[in-house]
């Protein structure tokens, strides 16, 4: 359990290290925050990737969603959303992200592997439903990507 636990942690520690570049990404919806993040998958290590079925290569890259809901005390707890959605590059082609979900104690990640496309802007359309009685919020980003060779 305290590996995993470690684990976990790796992996939120890993991805927000990697988007450090980036102000944090997120969008307010009501009581809602949809954090964003895309990051090559050679920056996670070799444990975190093996622990949670992740392929580390130069040329793939992984998109993470979250949702959490504010509470009235100030503090904020996971939502189960469904992450859809495709990421596309200049030429336009577009790639579907198949997002699966990862529960790691009290964080839940929605997680998509992805082609990267070296020195090039790619757009990102997702549609995050965190609420079955509301319409899905669309997430939309470009970032560009460098293979290190």
């Amino acid at each position: 359990m305290l590996r995993r636990l470690m684990i976990g942690a790796a992996l939120v520690g890993t991805l927000f290290a990697a988007t450090g570049a980036h102000a944090e990404q997120f969008v307010s919806v009501g009581d809602y925050e949809i954090h964003y993040s895309a990051v090559n998958s050679s920056f996670l290590t070799p444990e975190v990737a093996q622990a949670n079925n992740l392929q580390r290569s130069a040329n793939r890259g992984l998109v993470n969603v979250s949702v959490r809901e504010r509470q009235d005390d100030g503090t904020t707890r996971p939502v189960n959303a469904s992450v859809q959605g495709h990421v596309s590059g200049l030429t336009g082609t577009q790639e579907s992200l198949s997002f699966r979900t990862v529960h790691d104690g009290d964080a839940t990640y929605h997680l998509a592997p992805f082609t990267l496309r070296d020195d090039e802007n790619m757009r990102f359309e997702l549609s995050v439903r965190y609420d079955r009685n509301a319409a899905p919020e669309p997430v939309n980003f470009i970032q560009r990507f460098y293979i290190d060779r």
